[in-house]
C-alpha cells in the first residue's frame, strides 16, 4: 500500500515509520509513505503557505494554491486514482469498520492542514472524504494521520505476529476484546478465571464470547446490544 501524506511538519511522521507494527511494515515494504510539502510548492520567496482569513477572525488559513499542488503532485507519484482524506475534527468519525474498507485501497492521500484549517475551496474540489479521530481539535492533522496510519498498518497482511490478533481487536464486529490475563495466574490474591486454564478451548470460546458481550454491554453499549 501506498499512502501520501500532504504535510508541513514530515520529520513528525518518525514516530509511526520507525517503530512498532507500522515501523515493521515500512521495513518490509508493505507500506510505502510519501510526503509532499506545501511550501516546496509555493510561489514566493518567503514560501508562504498561510494567510488571514477573509471576513476577519483569528488566527491564519492554509492557502490554496500551494496545497492544490502539492496535491496534484502527489496524484502524479502515485500514478493512480487516489481516495483523498482530509483529516479534520468536522470529518465523519473513524471507525474499525471504515479503516477494514480503507485496507482494500492500493493507494490513500492523506492532508494534515494547520492553523484554523485549510481554504474551503481545497475541500470542495479536491478532498473525496473528511475523518475524524474525535470530537476536540489538535493543532494540526499530524496527529491525526499518524492515528490512522497506525490503525491501518494493522489491518495489512503480515503486519501482525498473528493475523487473528487484528479480527479479535475492539470494535470487530461492533464489540470490544474480552479481558486478557497472563502469568503469574495469581497476584495479589487475584486469580485468573479457571475456565482460562483448564485446556478446554470451547468453554474458553464460549467464555470469552460472553464477557466481549458484557463488556460491550457496559462499557460501550452505544456499539451492540446484548443478546
Amino acid at each position: 500500500m501506498d499512502i501520501g501524506i500532504i504535510t508541513l511538519f514530515p520529520e513528525l511522521f518518525s514516530a509511526v515509520m520507525q517503530y512498532g507494527v507500522t515501523g515493521r511494515t515500512v521495513q518490509n515494504e508493505q507500506l510505502n509513505i510519501h510526503f509532499f510539502n506545501p511550501r516546496d510548492y509555493t510561489t514566493d520567496n518567503r514560501r508562504t503557505v498561510d494567510d488571514r482569513p477573509y471576513g476577519g477572525g483569528p488566527g491564519m488559513v492554509m492557502c490554496a494554491p500551494p496545497l492544490v499542488s502539492a496535491i496534484s503532485a502527489a496524484r502524479k507519484h502515485l500514478t493512480a486514482p487516489v481516495h483523498t482524506i482530509y483529516l479534520s475534527p468536522q470529518g465523519t468519525p473513524l471507525t474499525q469498520e471504515r479503516l477494514t474498507q480503507y485496507a482494500s485501497h492500493t493507494r490513500l492521500l492523506l492532508v494534515a492542514g494547520r492553523y484554523e484549517g485549510i481554504d474551503e475551496r481545497v475541500i470542495e474540489n479536491e478532498i473525496n472524504e473528511e475523518i475524524s479521530i474525535g470530537d476536540y481539535v489538535l493543532s494540526g492533522g499530524e496527529l491525526p494521520a499518524m492515528v490512522f496510519i497506525d490503525a491501518l498498518a494493522r489491518l495489512l497482511p503480515g503486519a501482525l505476529g498473528n493475523d487473528l490478533s487484528a479480527r479479535q481487536d475492539s470494535f470487530t464486529n461492533n464489540q470490544l476484546d474480552y479481558p486478557q490475563y497472563t502469568r503469574p495466574a495469581e497476584y495479589h490474591g487475584h486469580k485468573v478465571p479457571p475456565v482460562l486454564l483448564s485446556g478446554d478451548h470451547r468453554a474458553i470460546e464460549n467464555w470469552r464470547k460472553k464477557n466481549a458481550e458484557q463488556r460491550t454491554h457496559t462499557k460501550r453499549p452505544d456499539l451492540s446490544p446484548i443478546t
